[in-house]
């Protein structure tokens, strides 16, 4: 289950996001060239629920960076960019479908879940496959991806990883989970 979070950061806790954020976004500039950090401030800091999930997304291992912008507007996209799946967001089933169904051993949340409560979005098969161009993650772990319904009514999920330099997306059983195995995460912010 999804537990209550407070959505509202204290003065400090932006300025530390923020500074943190800055300095990711600066070091890793080839990850979002023609993009500048005064803009980028400064529609995080006018879309302060969105501010809330960039630290969910940072508390839990994350650590989002811009990746690009919307190319039909003018929104900018964080994605989590860690090297490998966000650790405080693994061992989870893919949602509470799959979390309810097991008889025993159920995990403390669900993939879709817990993205929910943070107010983030799961990333797809696409957009995986794009982040992956830019930086090559999850080589140690994997990543539950964003499921097609047809998969998922049939008791199906899909998850990725990047293996022997190249990129895999598999399927498994959407009530499965794994140590090595969470969810990475995206948020588009707007003007």
């Amino acid at each position: 289950m999804a537990k209550s979070v407070k959505k509202i950061l204290s003065a400090k806790q932006q300025h530390e996001l923020l500074q943190i954020l800055k300095t990711r976004f600066e070091k890793h500039s080839y990850r979002h060239k023609g993009i500048v950090w005064p803009v980028v401030e400064s529609m995080i800091i006018s879309n302060s629920s969105k501010l809330f999930s960039l630290y969910e997304m940072e508390r839990t291992g994350g650590e989002p960076d811009v990746l690009k912008k919307d190319d039909n507007n003018s929104d900018i996209v964080f994605f989590d960019c860690a090297v490998e799946s966000p650790k405080g967001r693994r061992s989870l089933c893919y949602d509470e479908q799959a979390r309810s169904s097991r008889k025993e051993n159920k995990p403390s949340n669900s993939a879709i879940g817990m993205a929910t409560a943070m107010g983030i979005e799961i990333l797809t098969e696409e957009q995986y496959k794009q982040l992956q161009q830019i930086e090559k993650v999850d080589t140690k772990t994997s990543s539950w991806l964003l499921t097609p319904n047809p998969i998922r009514e049939l008791g199906g999920s899909i998850f990725g990883d990047c293996r022997y330099g190249k990129v895999f997306v598999y399927h498994n059983g959407a009530e499965s989970y794994y140590a090595g195995r969470g969810f990475r995460g995206f948020i588009r912010i707007s003007i």
